[in-house]
């Protein structure tokens, strides 16, 4: 058997490839979009690409199967309840898939459904040979994670309560995933960072008994509590979920993988007046706070590029891109592997550019923790005596010419993090959903804005700048270096 995991760290994503050596015959699951590398290793392998497996119609990536049919013309498959815009092999629970030379011996997947992350979820059970009483391991897509299991509030807006998905994983997981032996080896379709779950590992596969001895989700407890674990503190869904689900599910433009056209400054900012594009900065967070164009968005190359500017940028706009030289072409694969295909171009030799033009040129504004005129942390369902709400502003906050009256302080963490310990005074709205909730703060009044280390912060400082907040700045180094500094 021929087996290989792809994990892409940038977006938290496993894709898979099993092949029978004997025959060649080969499956893809859960592949992304840009498939290079999959069409070489098949083809080193000697391999041959019949069939492309999803285990579900994922929200947080375009998937690659309209690419690899174009380019292997392998089928199509999903779990029996998926309904598509394009031809596809429906998989019961239950359906074999043999990639011998028949029924009786090679590699051989069985599909087993497992709705509660998404209707139409399946796992895929993989035997090297038909017979073996132990399966070399399971894909278990989003329904099963290292650490955590998938999240079911995914599809709330489509009529399917977060509890009704919730009961229905749980009864996917104990009928029939934990039914496989224990030293099945678990391959889930995420890692860590994913915003598709909520603790997951940095570890990339585990095994069926570690999960069950290891796994919050997994201890022992009835429906009823696992109910209510799985629909907590949830990370916030990132802006472009529903975008890239519509598209997995009705058919998307095939990738185009060429780099981004080379444009003036004039012809960046037409691009921008004329035709609504958004002037995207992935340069380092450092070089971008030092110096950058007024009304740009934010996120860096170095951190998860294609994630955050899904949160910040609405699906379908234009993009002008301000990237260092070299990684423009990085950075328009990295959008399009959301969904994001309108490029219009990068700005040639931005730093130059930023050098010429100190009428159009911002520096950001950051305030370091010792800046800062707050109390020891606490957790946010803990204020110290005498402390605002929660939601309420901060009465005594942040230095370095920020007027303390009136001070709109900002945790952008999720939810999750936010409760385990926030600053006095801090409200709590997610970066993901940052860009829909601006109405709940005054453009007039000074915002502070902090996250866990400083990254997302810078993020979301850039927003509020574009869309106009006059007073803005971030806590340098966020929650834990305010944190550390009052012990």
């Amino acid at each position: 058997m021929h087996f290989a995991q792809y994990y892409l760290d940038c977006l938290s994503q496993a894709s898979y490839l099993i092949g029978d050596e004997t025959t060649g015959r080969a499956v893809l699951v859960d592949p992304r979009r840009d498939i290079d590398d999959y069409l070489h290793d098949a083809e080193a392998a000697g391999l041959r690409i019949e069939l492309v497996i999803e285990t579900h119609i994922h929200a947080d990536f375009l998937s690659g199967h309209l690419e690899l049919a174009r380019a292997t013309d392998a089928a199509i498959a999903f779990g029996e309840a998926a309904e598509t815009g394009f031809p596809i092999r429906r998989l019961r629970d239950g359906e074999r898939i043999s990639l011998g030379a028949d029924d009786t011996e090679g590699v051989t997947l069985t599909a087993l459904a497992t709705p509660g992350h998404t209707l139409e979820s399946i796992c895929v059970v993989i035997h090297e040979h038909p017979d073996d009483e132990v399966p070399f391991g399971v894909l278990t897509g989003d329904t099963l994670f290292v650490g955590d299991v998938g999240r079911p509030d995914l599809l709330s807006a489509a009529g399917h309560s977060p509890h009704d998905m919730a009961v229905r994983l749980y009864r996917s997981l104990h009928t029939k995933l934990l039914t496989l032996p224990d030293t099945t080896r678990v391959f889930p379709a995420h890692g860590a960072g994913s915003a598709c779950g909520r603790s997951l590992s940095t570890e990339t596969s585990s095994t069926i008994g570690d999960q069950r001895r290891l796994n919050h989700a997994l201890q022992p407890m009835p429906e009823a509590d696992f109910v209510r674990l799985v629909t907590a503190g949830q990370p916030a869904t990132p802006g472009y979920f529903a975008h890239d689900a519509a598209l997995n599910r009705d058919g998307h433009p095939l990738l185009d993988p060429g780099p981004p056209a080379a444009l003036t400054l004039d012809e960046a900012l037409a691009a921008r007046d004329r035709q609504g594009a958004v002037l995207l900065d992935c340069r380092p967070s450092a070089a971008y706070t030092r110096a950058h164009l007024a009304g740009s968005l934010h996120t860096s190359l170095d951190t998860r590029f294609a994630e955050y500017a899904g949160s910040v940028v609405a699906p379908g706009t234009p993009v002008v891109l301000i990237a260092d030289p070299g990684t423009e072409r990085e950075a328009r694969l990295r959008l399009a592997r959301i969904g994001y295909d309108r490029v219009l171009g990068h700005l040639s030799d931005p730093a130059a550019v930023l050098e010429r033009t100190p009428a159009l040129t911002r520096r950001s504004r950051r305030v370091r923790h010792d800046e800062l005129a707050l109390e020891q942390p606490q957790p946010a369902n803990a204020a110290a005596p005498g402390a605002p709400a929660p939601d309420a502003p901060a009465a005594d906050a942040p230095t370095a010419g920020v007027p303390a009256p009136g001070v709109q302080l900002i945790d952008v963490r999720n939810p999750a993090e936010y409760e385990a310990g926030a600053l006095p005074g801090a409200r709590n709205i997610p970066l993901a959903g940052l860009s829909h909730r601006l109405t709940e703060l005054d453009p007039a009044r000074p915002v502070v804005l902090y996250c866990r280390s400083g990254g997302r912060s810078v993020i979301a400082a850039a927003l509020l700048e574009a869309r106009g907040f006059g007073d803005v700045c971030d806590v340098v180094g966020g929650y834990e270096a305010v944190a550390a500094a009052v012990g």
